[in-house]
């Protein structure tokens, strides 16, 4: 079961982390478009800003969650680097952390999918593209739901800190400066 929840888990943060790409570059070829005609040609497209910005939030929202899937979120490591590496405390920290993150996660896909609902019955329209206004509101659940599903697989331990999709492992200086003066103190009582 781990390894397919793990294989699943790899799939939809690849189909993410597309969707991610796709997003930052169609934004960043929408933008140099519309300023490229409005300062050259004098003239612009009415979509230009609203698009944008609806690709700047689905960018926002699945970064976070790719963060999250990483550990790359921030985090003052000044207390928990103080304990040992494979010791209770820092295992108690970690499990408070991915709490704390699985909270605001699932927060995030109840009130996003809550505020999507309620817009979804009304009839506003976003002005240039004629979207649907919930279409803007679709970031929040979907990143609440990818930072929860993965704050899940990393509490059951399906998931381990060292499983990383985005990111190189992180170098624990605490650590590394009692190796090297372990070794110093080697050196010195021979």
């Amino acid at each position: 079961m781990g390894n397919a929840t793990r294989t699943v888990n790899r799939w939809l943060h690849r189909l993410m982390l597309w969707v991610a790409d796709v997003a930052l570059l169609s934004m960043v070829a929408i933008v140099t478009l519309a300023v490229t005609l409005r300062y050259v040609f004098n003239t612009g497209l009415g979509w230009a800003e609203e698009v944008p910005r609806l690709l700047v939030t689905l960018f926002a929202f699945l970064a976070m969650a790719m963060g999250v899937r990483d550990h790359a979120h921030i985090g003052v490591n000044i207390i928990y680097n103080l304990f040992p590496r494979d010791g209770r405390a820092r295992r108690a920290m970690t499990v408070f952390a991915d709490l704390v993150v699985l909270v605001c996660g699932l927060f995030m896909l109840y009130y996003g999918t809550a505020r999507c609902l309620q817009l979804y019955k009304l009839p506003g329209k976003l002005p240039m593209t004629g979207l649907a206004t919930w279409w803007q509101y679709l970031p929040i659940p979907l990143g609440g739901f990818f930072i929860s599903f993965d704050s899940i697989l990393f509490l059951t331990g399906v998931l381990g800190r060292n499983d990383l999709l985005y990111t190189e492992p992180e170098v624990d200086y605490a650590e590394e400066l009692r190796r090297r003066r372990s070794i110093a103190n080697e050196g010195v009582a021979e």
